[in-house]
């Protein structure tokens, strides 16, 4: 049997709208990664202790809870305790939640990177906390953190896979619907393959380019 070009325009829609799907959630659930995770990075540098001690016991739980698990819990378990999502909606909080506490290190290491001087001096100018943060330390952080949050995007774009085992109809889910309708592996999973890799390259893409801009 040679490869099937027509079973892969048969099956077109349904796999471009899995890849749709798979980009809507990566989008939002980075989104809500790189928000939460800031937070925890200037959490983890508070001057409080509790919240350094609380922000530190989030990032490990995370890191150390298997995405799959989380996700089970949240849209299995929370129904148990009155919380009852979509699917689509448990995969942006949950890989949002996750992807937080990866984000919080590459940041807090971007923050501490930054000579402290720099803040001191804009304390002396009469800035405030927020000002210093948002003007200064945000700025260049991100000129030192970028290919490492590029590979931190790349990384949850492929964890979003498991969330087909959630019903989420992203495209690992409708390439495995096609794979059960047809059963043929070959042209699906490369298929599949194909518009992962395309994904990925263009993040890849647009983080060279944004490295590109911030050092000149």
């Amino acid at each position: 049997m040679g490869f099937d070009i027509d079973l892969l325009v048969r099956y077109a829609p349904i796999l471009l709208s899995g890849f749709g799907i798979t980009i809507l959630i990566c989008l939002l659930a980075g989104a809500l990664a790189v928000v939460v995770g800031l937070f925890v990075a200037l959490g983890l540098m508070s001057a409080s202790k509790p919240v350094r001690i609380l922000c530190r016991v989030y990032v490990e739980v995370m890191r150390g809870t298997p995405i799959l698990i989380l996700l089970f819990l949240m849209y299995y378990g929370g129904p148990s305790i009155g919380l009852t999502f979509s699917a689509e909606t448990v995969g942006v909080i949950g890989m949002g939640l996750y992807g937080a506490a990866y984000f919080g290190e590459i940041f807090r290491s971007g923050f501490q990177s930054i000579p402290k001087g720099q803040s001191e001096a804009a304390q002396m100018l009469g800035m405030s906390q927020l000002q210093i943060i948002w003007r200064i330390r945000i700025p260049q952080m991100m000129r030192l953190i970028l290919p490492a949050l590029t590979n931190q995007f790349v990384i949850l774009v492929k964890e979003s896979a498991v969330l087909s085992i959630i019903t989420v109809s992203e495209l690992t889910k409708n390439t495995t619907q096609m794979v059960n309708e047809t059963f043929a592996t070959l042209e699906p999973y490369l298929a599949a393959a194909l518009l992962y890799w395309i994904l990925i390259e263009a993040i890849a893409y647009v983080g060279a380019k944004l490295e590109q801009k911030v050092r000149h």
